[in-house]
């Protein structure tokens, strides 16, 4: 075998098609298999453009590599699509190389890569919500697939309104949906952002992908994605916590490492959700008491415990507490805290409200629990008051309403919290069974300067009024807003006009805006 026979099964080996160029870019030699089905020769090319036989976003950036080529240069492979017929593409890799004593000619070597492909548009799938996606995650896991990841996938421009791009994002949709763990777990998070489940180890080329699906319809798209490995098995983490997690990735907004910040999100969540439980099982936490005043007396009716987390942020703790279902057990523990306080010597006038979340109304967990923290002494259950909050959380209305009714007929009273005026407001009003509402501080604060504000709390009162329910505002820092809200008819009020929170219930108060007798505790009604 001669050696020019030689170099050219090297050549072969390294590539499927061999072709030479002259100086206008026109094929006028060709060697080795076409990418048609059954590797058809390629001797129907000779005379045609090198262009001609490639997709169109990839034409211009092939004509810009062969006007700059040099000799013994050895430029970037050029990934594209070459047209196979009028139905089918395929991936191909392009390699070009000038020597000198053949420039102008130019000789290129084309690999193909993957089979070819339809350029029928195929049918957009319905892909996932975040919802969704985070159910398919659970479901892997649970099944047997020890490791599974969440692969993000941003793709800049997809959503042009022009028909082209309408069409490649309908290829984008189904090929992700082609990709993930079982044919249906792609989810669209964003106009041009999706994510899908996969397994872990796939190397399934996701950017190649949908490169050669906006190569089908003349547009050029550059994928980006990052990824995140998840373990665990039926064992693995709590469907809550990957929730959690995803919704913070979402918001964050950051395209660029995505799959990075996902997975740092849930591990944080996760390792603050031990955290949080260790807390409340140790009970690591403090309640202060701020009071809560008679407005036509300015005597203390009651105070309302709050938690204090040390150095983490009590709304924080508490919206994670309440997106990983970890709440119920903290508003038990914080009910047990201000029942000790109610049993010390020398408070056995003293009322206290407690927070508990619309969402440890969903069972019947805390009403169970706090039955049985006071059936010692049910009579303390007369001084303790129960501040409904997030009712928003509250999943099935009916349920919650029947079991706050249980903790009124125990004598546990029952407050509506940041009550406002939107429908929803109302409609918990309507069927949740409730002694007291405690108005949204944010009509409080504009009650002295807007008028509608303060027609709106007029109306507020009235309508409790009638309801036989006493009103709380919130947030009152100024006398003029005492004034306001007393003339008004709300009952009580609390905030830092009237005493800030503190370590134990103080039955001393400032000098009240009327009168008052300074110590003296009211009852309830």
């Amino acid at each position: 075998m001669n050696t020019k026979s030689r170099l050219l099964g090297m050549a072969f080996a390294a590539a499927d098609t061999l072709l030479e160029l002259d100086a206008e870019g026109r094929i006028h030699m060709t060697l080795g298999a076409g990418p048609r089905p059954g590797g058809a020769a390629v001797d129907a090319w000779s005379g045609l453009r090198l262009t001609d036989l490639v997709g169109k976003s990839g034409q211009k950036p092939l004509a810009d590599a062969l006007a700059a080529i040099r000799p013994n240069e050895r430029p970037a492979p050029i990934d594209t699509l070459i047209v196979c017929d009028a139905d089918h593409v395929r991936r191909a890799r392009l390699r070009l190389f000038q020597l000198p004593d053949l420039a102008p000619a130019v000789s290129c070597a084309i690999s193909y890569e993957g089979a070819a492909f339809t350029l029928a548009v195929p049918e957009a799938p319905t892909l996932l919500s975040a919802d969704g996606l985070l159910n398919r995650v659970r479901g892997s896991l649970a099944t047997g697939q020890s490791e599974v990841a969440v692969a993000f996938v941003d793709i800049p421009g997809l959503d042009a309104p022009d028909e082209a791009h309408q069409r490649a994002a309908a290829r984008v949709a189904a090929v992700l949906q082609a990709s993930s763990i079982d044919g249906a777990s792609a989810a669209r998070l964003a106009p041009e952002r999706f994510a899908l489940v996969r397994p872990a180890d796939c190397s399934l080329d996701i950017e190649a992908q949908v490169r050669d699906a906006g190569a089908a319809e003349g547009v050029d798209l550059a994928a980006r994605t990052t990824q995140a490995a998840l373990s665990g098995g039926a064992a693995g983490p709590s469907v809550r916590a990957l929730r959690f997690a995803l919704e913070a990735c979402i918001k964050d907004g950051g395209i660029d490492g995505a799959g990075v910040a996902f997975s740092e999100s849930l591990k944080r969540t996760l390792r603050e959700a031990e955290r949080f439980r260790a807390m409340v099982k140790a009970r690591d936490f403090t309640l202060e008491y701020q009071p809560i005043v008679d407005l036509s007396t300015g005597v203390t009716h009651h105070f309302e415990a709050l938690a204090r987390f040390g150095s983490h942020g009590p709304a924080d703790s508490i919206r994670l507490a309440e997106e990983l279902g970890l709440i119920e057990g903290f508003d038990l523990a914080v009910a047990e805290k201000a029942l000790m306080q109610l049993r010390r010597p020398g408070f056995g006038l003293t009322r206290i409200a407690v927070n508990v979340s619309g969402a440890s109304l969903g069972e019947n967990g805390y009403v169970d629990g706090l039955l049985r923290l006071t059936a010692a002494a049910p009579e303390i259950r007369s001084r303790l008051l129960i501040e409904v909050t997030e009712t928003a959380a509250v999943a099935d209305i009916e349920a919650a309403g029947r079991r706050l009714t249980a903790l009124r007929r125990a004598g546990i009273r029952v407050c509506l919290d940041d009550f406002g005026v939107g429908a929803a407001s109302l409609d918990y009003l309507h069927r949740l069974p409730a002694d007291t509402v405690k108005i949204d501080g944010r009509f409080v604060r504009e009650i002295t300067t807007d008028q509608r504000a303060r027609d709106l709390v007029s109306h507020l009162v009235e309508m409790c009024a009638d309801l036989k329910m006493t009103t709380i505002a919130e947030m009152v820092e100024t006398e003029a807003q005492a004034a306001a809200i007393r003339e008004l008819g709300v009952g009580y009020g609390q905030g830092w006009l009237f005493g800030r929170p503190a370590l134990e219930p103080v039955l001393t108060a400032p000098e009240p805006v009327t009168a008052r007798r300074r110590g003296a505790v009211a009852g309830w009604g």
